[in-house]
């Protein structure tokens, strides 16, 4: 188990605006409220995540826009698409019991275009050379096919199951991936693959 000391120090991590072959990743803003609500007032995605509540309105955007801009530790970013700046979704690192995790979420219209792996790699390219972590930790709903094909095309591996308490689908069983930094270094040119 990481001490939380140590788990405090390895996490630490500057949030700079990520930018990819089509998406710019950066913090959210009350300008994004409109569509977030849009996007992420959806039962489909709020029961993949742990910390979505569903229905999710104006309030809860709200909230989520001042929580992060208070943030301390990891970070939160909203995923827009470079050309047009449309907010699409969302994506983190967030310090946990396991040490530092990547997350992320997609908008239902924006499924099935590659978005949610072309974001991983950014966030897992600064994990692991903004912080001195080894191990970077995932995990997807044992029911969340999609977000499994993204876990494993950036090179995670299996370690486990267990269980998350869900917002919108109350407690629910998890997979869990880890990736090390010796296999990020073997695989950090990576592939132009899309889901």
């Amino acid at each position: 188990m990481i001490e939380e000391a140590e788990l405090e120090s390895s996490s630490r991590i500057d949030c700079p605006v990520l930018v990819t072959e089509r998406l710019v990743l950066r913090p959210p803003h009350a300008d994004d409220i409109p569509e977030l609500v849009e996007l992420a007032n959806s039962r489909r995605v709020a029961d993949m995540l742990s910390r979505m509540p569903h229905p999710y309105g104006e309030a809860e955007a709200r909230d989520f826009i001042a929580r992060t801009a208070k943030r301390t530790d990891g970070c939160a970013y909203a995923l827009t698409v470079a050309d047009t700046g449309a907010f699409i979704g969302g994506a983190g690192l967030d310090p946990s019991p396991r040490g530092l995790e990547i997350g992320y979420w997609i908008g239902e219209p924006h499924w099935g275009m590659g978005y949610a792996t072309e974001a991983a790699h950014a966030l897992i390219d600064l994990a692991f050379r903004a912080t001195e972590i080894e191990l970077l930790n995932a995990s997807c709903r044992v029911v969340n096919d999609a977000s499994r094909r993204v876990i494993h095309k950036c090179g995670f591996q299996y370690v486990g199951q267990g269980m998350i308490d869900s917002l919108s689908a109350g407690r629910v069983p998890v997979e869990r991936y880890v990736l090390d930094r010796k296999t990020w270094v073997s695989l950090r040119t990576w592939a132009r693959t899309r889901a």
